[in-house]
């Protein structure tokens, strides 16, 4: 017979597994989660959207994923798609960011960033400037000389048009007393066929995050010019301030809600993200991936959007890129 004991124990026993249940199962925001990058397999987007997936596995903050890529024109091609497949569900985000807003600008489209809900900005990086390991582009001061005397003949691969990587172009043959508009810019839908076009020498040199090419830069099959940042983000790399070229720029990069979610919903969403935020997976992922927390959310994050599209609206047009 069982005793009384026993039975205090057992019931015991069963409420704390019913409660840590509960626990586990509150812990959870989302059953599953839509995660749309409106950009191609292998770049700063697809980063960030499969680091957020990894950080919520390992924080059981979702149970289940589902991505989809369609790439083209900083976001433009995706962005339609978008909004209108994904209007009014909870369980929608999309990664964008800078390069989204320049895009946008410099495309004329119909629709922008600014028609999907700002959840938060999680990250920002600096960019990177890169050549072949064979180039003949030894220093940068090698690279800056060719783009002042032939800028049409110096092709540089970077992402779409009119984003971050067409910007620091523009900026830096700007300084170099040359037209933005002279640039052989060879824009790509995403970072992975930027870097095959560069590992094989169908360009001169590349423009991206830090991020994109920092293995191939460590594996010696690229050559590290300069960084755009404050301060140097790889070992042995001056960035283009300290090298005599005054420019310093950031590539942020966020998540967005779909046009049609309530308050309610919006705020369901920069919970999770905060969240995420919070999880020590993801400042692992934040250091790991040379990364900068950047976090903003909520309308803290709209009144940066303001600002950053009329700040970037300005730069194109002084670097002849907009109209």
């Amino acid at each position: 017979m069982t005793s009384r004991r026993t039975l205090l124990a057992a019931t015991a026993g069963l409420a704390a597994a019913s409660l840590f249940g509960r626990s586990a199962s509150a812990q959870q925001r989302f059953e599953s989660l839509f995660v749309f990058v409106p950009a191609g397999p292998g770049g700063g987007w697809d980063g960030l959207g499969r680091a957020l997936e990894q950080a919520s596995r390992t924080a059981n903050l979702v149970g289940s994923f589902q991505f989809e890529n369609v790439g083209g024109a900083g976001g433009m091609v995706g962005l339609p798609r978008f909004i209108s497949q994904r209007r009014g569900r909870p369980n929608a985000l999309m990664v964008g960011g800078a390069v989204m807003v320049g895009a946008g600008i410099t495309n004329r489209t119909p629709v922008s960033i600014r028609d999907v809900v700002p959840i938060a900005r999680m990250t920002t990086e600096p960019g990177i400037i890169v050549v072949p390991a064979n180039s003949e582009y030894q220093k940068l001061s090698d690279f800056t000389d060719a783009l002042k005397a032939n800028p049409g003949g110096t092709s540089v691969a970077g992402g779409s048009a009119g984003g971050i990587d067409h910007i620091i172009l523009g900026l830096m043959l700007k300084s170099l007393g040359r037209n933005a508009r002279e640039a052989s810019y060879v824009a790509f839908a995403g970072g992975g066929p930027a870097q095959a076009a560069i590992l094989g020498a169908q360009v001169k040199a590349g423009i991206s995050g830090v991020s994109e090419f920092a293995e191939q830069v460590k594996a010696g099959r690229m050559r590290a010019l300069a960084t755009t940042g404050e301060t140097r983000s790889l070992d042995g790399v001056p960035t283009l301030k300290e090298s005599g070229i005054d420019i310093v720029m950031g590539n942020w990069r966020g998540l967005f809600g779909a046009p049609g979610i309530n308050a309610a919903q919006t705020r369901a969403l920069v919970d999770y993200v905060t969240a995420v935020h919070a999880a020590p997976a993801w400042q692992e992922i934040l250091t790991t991936r040379g990364w900068d927390d950047a976090f903003l959310t909520g309308d803290a994050f709209a009144q940066f959007l303001t600002r950053d599209h009329a700040e970037t609206e300005q730069v194109l047009r002084d670097i002849g890129l907009a109209s």
